[in-house]
């Protein structure tokens, strides 16, 4: 009736403990918060609200890093990104920013209601500076309501 221990398998019926970690929860979480950032940064990236010009034309790939948007809003305020500066400076902000030699394509966009000549004489002023690859931000809308 009684029970009888072996002493030779006396650790036999306990559970020893594990002391590696499984990792692969961790990792799994990790890659969905990379993803997730990458994807609101992105995002993040829209500069300020402004009535963008229609125009039905096909888009420009957008470059692998983050590009350089000027924006002029209807009463003639000049921002980089979502910076305000003042138009004089414009030309400074620019080379401080992107340094000599800057390839990317700078992006210009301009609020429906800005005057015609504010968002050439930014455009002018970019040029004269040595920033000769950039592009005008016009509606994408209006190639869905084209159709396209």
């Amino acid at each position: 009736m009684g029970m009888q221990l072996n002493s030779s398998s006396g650790r036999r019926g306990r559970r020893s403990f594990n002391a590696e970690i499984n990792v692969t929860p961790f990792v799994d979480v990790m890659l969905v918060l990379l993803i997730i950032f990458m994807i609101t940064a992105t995002a993040l990236q829209r500069g300020v609200e402004v009535n963008l010009p229609r125009a039905a034309t096909s888009n420009l790939s957008v470059p692998k890093s983050t590009p350089l948007l000027v924006t002029v809003t209807q009463d003639a305020k000049v921002y980089i990104s979502e910076t305000e500066i003042a138009r004089d400076e414009l030309t400074a902000k620019l080379l401080a920013i992107a340094g000599e030699g800057y390839q990317e394509r700078i992006f210009l966009q301009g609020d429906t209601d800005a005057a015609y000549g504010e968002v050439l004489a930014v455009m002018t002023e970019m040029q004269n500076a040595g920033f000769t690859n950039f592009a005008l931000v016009t509606d994408p809308k209006a190639r869905i309501e084209r159709g396209q």
